[in-house]
């Protein structure tokens, strides 16, 4: 089973333009985001899954100085590019996690690889973000190849279009879920980045955490912020945008 984590990543963010490549101590985002998912034991290989536009030529430059794989294709049809991308460098399993996840733990992907892998004749999805007790910023999700072809030819709704998994986890009676939660309840804190408020948060984190340990875990970041509870109010009035907005 070749288990691949596509990553989608474009430059014309609505409400923070650019933000994969936003700095922090001299690196993007994308690329400690990149760092982190290289130590995710359970997948074969990273592709950063952008779009045709001039505008994200920056992301595939990023990509060829690391020599992480690129795939280009639609910004507006997320789906197909994710399929094209999956399809071009034949996975079985699909890892799916988003450009605006710097934190993400590596341990946290390959616990619901696991979950998928030694369920699979169980499920056919698998998160941790449907049930949410990891805070918005773990989000993974695990899923066939089947499922996301199935999903790019028979989803037509411009939603399902544009988020990729919608179509399998909305049709429960069709495909079987399976969820990874954690021991609390932790999913009120937000380390996504998604607006200005979100980049100052990360970037407190990251410059406090990084340089000491790079291999920072899940748990090394409730600390810091059980030490500075109020730097969870920089950004805790932020909503996230909804499915098929």
């Amino acid at each position: 089973m070749k288990v691949v984590i596509i990553v989608q990543a474009r430059m014309t963010s609505t409400r923070l333009p650019g933000k994969v490549l936003k700095e922090v101590s001299g690196k993007s985002l994308l690329e400690y985001q990149i760092e982190r998912l290289k130590r995710v034991e359970s997948a074969e290989n990273i592709i950063i899954a952008t779009t045709v536009n001039e505008a994200d030529q920056p992301i595939t430059e990023l990509c060829e100085r690391l020599s992480i794989d690129y795939f280009r294709g639609s910004e507006a049809d997320v789906l197909s590019r994710y399929y094209q991308a999956a399809l071009v460098h034949q996975a079985d399993v699909v890892v799916r996690v988003t450009s605006d996840c710097p934190l993400i733990d590596p341990l946290v992907i390959d616990q619901v690889i696991q979950c998928y892998l030694n369920h699979q004749l169980e499920y056919d999805y698998v998160s941790n973000s449907l049930k949410r007790t990891y805070p918005r910023g773990m989000d993974t999700e695990v899923f066939s190849f089947k499922a996301l072809e199935e999903a790019f030819q028979e989803a037509t709704a411009q939603p399902d279009r544009e988020h990729v998994t919608p179509f399998i986890y909305r049709q429960p009676e069709r495909y079987t879920l399976g969820h990874v939660t954690y021991s609390e309840d932790y999913s009120h804190y937000r380390w996504t980045v998604d607006t200005p408020e979100d980049f100052e948060l990360i970037q407190k984190v990251i410059e406090t955490l990084h340089p000491k340990n790079p291999k920072f875990t899940l748990e090394n970041c409730f600390e810091l912020l059980e030490k500075y509870p109020n730097w969870s109010e920089i950004n805790s009035h932020i909503e996230q945008k909804q499915y098929g907005q």
